[in-house]
C-alpha cells in the first residue's frame, strides 16, 4: 500500500545523508518534499499540516543541531511523529471482569464487517479466549450464512435467530453466559452509504448489547471517504478503535495515516491479506518504520515463529550449515515459508533492502514452478542434485512443465547456497574461532621474508572489469525462475561473505 510513500521517504533520505551539515533550508526543502508527498499519498490536509509543524519545531531546534549525525538525527525524528501520527502505541485489549467481554462490529456494506468478524475471532482464540459470533445482520442476505461458514473453518459457533437484530444481540449475551463464552463478536448490518436508518438500528444494538468495544471496519481503498465515515460512526457510537481491511491493497495509503489524528481513535487491528489467519494487532511503530523503508523485523520474527516449529527449523538450519541441507529440506522450508504469507510482503518487511529488490514480483506461479521441479525429481537427486545430467534435466523439466534451463538454473543456485552456507558454518567452529585468535595473536609480529600473503599486484580475485553476471543494460522486471530473493553468487562474494561471517564471532 504504501510503495510510492516509501519510494519518496527513501530518496528524500539518501539526500540528507549525504550532507555532512544541515542548514535551515535543507530542512525547510525535506519538509517541503515530505508535504508533497504525504498530499499524493491522500493523507488528510490537516494532518499533514500538523506532522510537518511538529517536524519542524524539532528539526531546527538544538535537538539536531547538537547532534553528532544531523541527518540520522532527521529521520528519526520523522520517524517518531509518523508512529505518532498513526496512533503512537499498540492497543491494548483489556476483558470484562465480569464475562463476556463484548465487541461489536460497525460499518458500511462492502467494508468486510463479516469477514473482519470471524478473522476477530480467530485472534481472539488464539489468544486463548473462547469467542462466540453473532449474526445479527439480518439486511444482507446470506450474510447469517456467511458468518456460519467462517466460523466453521475456525471452529468458532454462531448464534442468530430471524427476529430482530436488536433482540439477537440481547439473547447472544445470555446465550455466550449458558454456554461459556467468554467473547461475543457481533456482527451489524452495514448500508451502502451513511443514512438515519443505519445509525438508529447500529445504536438500539449498542444500547442492547452494551459493548466493551466498538470497532468501525473501514476498507483502506476508500480513502479520504474512510476518515469521513469514521467520524460519522464516531458521533453516534463512541467508536473504541478502527479495524482497517485491504492493507494489501495499492491504495495510496491515505486512510491509515489520518484515522487517528482526525477522529481521535487508534487503527486497532489491520486485515493484510484474504485469508483468516492474515489479520492482527495494528503496531504503529513498525508500520511507520516500513514506510521510512526501514523493513519490520519484528513483525517478521512473529511470523516465523507461529508458522515454523521451533525443533525442525533448528535441525535444518545445522543441516544448512553442515552443507547436508537437501532439496526435500528446501521444498519443507518453502511449504513453511509459504504459510507466512505472500513472499513480496515478506520481502518488505526486511530493512535495507534495495527498491529493485523490494520491487521485484516473487508471486506465488514462480514458487509453485520450483516446487514442481523439485517434486519431479527421485529421492536420490534430491539428495544429490549434482547427480542431474543433462538426460534427468530433461526428464525432470518434461515431468514438472518447465524447460531444461530452468532445471540447470535452480540446481546451480541451490547448489551455491548450500556450499556457502557451509562456508558460513565453518567460521563458527572451534577450530575457525582458534585460528582466528590465533591471527590476532600474531598481528603486528614481523614475518620473516616480509610477510606478503597475496600475490604481487594486489591479489584480484575476479576477472578485470568487476565480476558481472548480468549483461550490461538488463533491466530487472518479473522474477525468472530461481530460488526466492536469491540472485547467481559468484566466488569472490562467497570470499566475502565468509570473512564478514567470521566477524560476528561474539
Amino acid at each position: 500500500m504504501f510503495e510510492s510513500l516509501t519510494d519518496t521517504f527513501e530518496g528524500i533520505f539518501s539526500r540528507l545523508r549525504n550532507k555532512g551539515v544541515l542548514t535551515e533550508a535543507d530542512v525547510d526543502e525535506v519538509l517541503r518534499e515530505i508535504r508533497v508527498a504525504l498530499l499524493e499519498a491522500d493523507v488528510n490536509l490537516t494532518v499533514v499540516k500538523s506532522l510537518r509543524d511538529r517536524i519542524k519545531a524539532r528539526a531546527v531546534g538544538e535537538e539536531v543541531h547538537k547532534a553528532l549525525n544531523p541527518a540520522q538525527q532527521v529521520v528519526k525524528i520523522v520517524n517518531e511523529e509518523l508512529t505518532t501520527s498513526l496512533g503512537g502505541e499498540t492497543i491494548e485489549i483489556r476483558y470484562a471482569s465480569r464475562p463476556p467481554t463484548v465487541v461489536m462490529m460497525a460499518g458500511l456494506q462492502g467494508s468486510g464487517k463479516t469477514t473482519s468478524s470471524a478473522k476477530l475471532a480467530r485472534w481472539f482464540k488464539s489468544q486463548g479466549r473462547n469467542p462466540l459470533l453473532v449474526g445479527a445482520d439480518l439486511q444482507r442476505p446470506a450474510a447469517v450464512e456467511q458468518l456460519r461458514t467462517l466460523g466453521g473453518q475456525i471452529d468458532v459457533p454462531v448464534f442468530s435467530d430471524p427476529s430482530d437484530p436488536v433482540t439477537v444481540a440481547g439473547r447472544a449475551i445470555e446465550e455466550a453466559r449458558a454456554t461459556g463464552k467468554d467473547v461475543v463478536i457481533v456482527d451489524t448490518a452495514g448500508r451502502l452509504a451513511i443514512d438515519e436508518a443505519l445509525m438508529e438500528e447500529v445504536r438500539q444494538i449498542s444500547v442492547a448489547a452494551e459493548p466493551d468495544y466498538t470497532f468501525l471496519v473501514v476498507d483502506a481503498m476508500t480513502g479520504q471517504d474512510a476518515v469521513t465515515v469514521a467520524e460519522a460512526f464516531h458521533e453516534k457510537l463512541e467508536l473504541d478503535g478502527v479495524i482497517l481491511t485491504k492493507l494489501d491493497g495499492d491504495a495510496r495509503g491515505g486512510a491509515a495515516l489520518s484515522v487517528k489524528e482526525v477522529v481521535g481513535r487508534p487503527i486497532a487491528f489491520a486485515a493484510t491479506g484474504e485469508k483468516l489467519e492474515e489479520f492482527d494487532l495494528f503496531h504503529p511503530d513498525r508500520m511507520a518504520s516500513r514506510i521510512l523503508g526501514m523493513g519490520d523485523m519484528l513483525t517478521l520474527i512473529e511470523k516465523a515463529e507461529q508458522t515454523f516449529e521451533q525443533e525442525e527449523a533448528e535441525e535444518a538450519a545445522a543441516r544448512l550449515l553442515e552443507g547436508q541441507f537437501t532439496l526435500d529440506d528446501f521444498l519443507d522450508q518453502m511449504q513453511q515459508l509459504k504459510k507466512m504469507g505472500p513472499l513480496t510482503n515478506l520481502m518488505g518487511m526486511l530493512p535495507g533492502l534495495p527498491k529493485e529488490i523490494r520491487d521485484v514480483e516473487i508471486g506465488d506461479r514462480e514458487v509453485n514452478r520450483i516446487e514442481a521441479i523439485v517434486r519431479s525429481m527421485t529421492p536420490g537427486e534430491r539428495a544429490q542434485p549434482e547427480m542431474i545430467d543433462a538426460s534427468r534435466r530433461a526428464r525432470i523439466a518434461t515431468g514438472s512443465g518447465t524447460n531444461p534451463t530452468d532445471v540447470a538454473g535452480l540446481v546451480t543456485q541451490f547448489t551455491e547456497m548450500r556450499k556457502m552456507m557451509k562456508r558460513f558454518g565453518g567460521a563458527g567452529t572451534k577450530k575457525a574461532r582458534a585460528s582466528k585468535r590465533k591471527n590476532k595473536n600474531n598481528k603486528g609480529k614481523k614475518r620473516k621474508g616480509g610477510g606478503r600473503t597475496t600475490p604481487k599486484g594486489g591479489g584480484r580475485t575476479t576477472p578485470q572489469g568487476g565480476g558481472r553476471v548480468t549483461p550490461k543494460g538488463t533491466k530487472s522486471g518479473k522474477a525468472p525462475l530461481m530460488l526466492p530473493g536469491l540472485d547467481r553468487i559468484d566466488e569472490a562474494d562467497f570470499e566475502r561473505l565468509a570473512q564478514e561471517f567470521e566477524g560476528l564471532d561474539r
